[in-house]
């Protein structure tokens, strides 16, 4: 259960790192900014705009960055054996999810940005500036694409069954990469 936020994330990648683990797999819940992203679908970011206060801390300040430079091939082998709709694409990392504006979530969908969450560009810069590898990927939550804020399965058990086959993608991976 990795740490919701950037600040937290960070704390339990470097905690984990000085122990000897070097290669993680991270996985959450973000909001969509494209509605046709369906609830409970696969996000793979390739890159995000750094809206987020704590990577800055561990690399040179950018208004983006690359993610998952390795694993994304293994990946999509997983979703498609189990029929796992899927998007790649921008991601918007922010800490300040009160703060995820009208005007903003146009501007970064308009740049490219297909979902915001907290934590993705923190993870990449973390592993940047400690040389660990990494692959992230989110499962689609609430939608920010509509007149007003649709939760869609945010919260609890709301579409729990499709929750808990996003582990196993997860876990999938990790068997999959334990044999390279």
């Amino acid at each position: 259960m990795a740490g919701v936020s950037g600040p937290w994330i960070s704390g339990d990648l470097e905690n984990l790192s000085v122990n000897g683990v070097e290669k993680f797999i991270i996985f959450g819940n973000c909001g969509v900014l494209d509605s046709k992203i369906e609830d409970c679908s696969i996000i793979i970011p390739t890159k995000a705009f750094r809206e987020d206060g704590t990577g800055q801390h561990y690399i040179e300040d950018s208004e983006t960055i690359d993610l998952n430079p390795k694993y994304q091939e293994e990946f999509i082998e997983i979703l498609n054996k189990y029929d796992f709709d899927y998007t790649k694409g921008y991601t918007w990392t922010t800490d300040a999810f009160f703060r995820e504006t009208k005007d903003k979530i146009d501007y970064y969908r308009k740049k490219g940005a297909v979902c915001v969450e907290m934590e993705g560009a923190t993870i990449a810069a973390i592993a940047q500036r400690k040389n660990l590898e990494y692959f992230t990927f989110y499962y689609a939550g609430d939608n920010l694409d509509s007149a007003e804020w649709d939760e869609r399965s945010l919260s609890g058990n709301v579409n729990i069954d499709k929750k808990k086959e996003v582990m196993t993608l997860a876990l999938e991976l990790a068997l999959k990469l334990n044999e390279k």
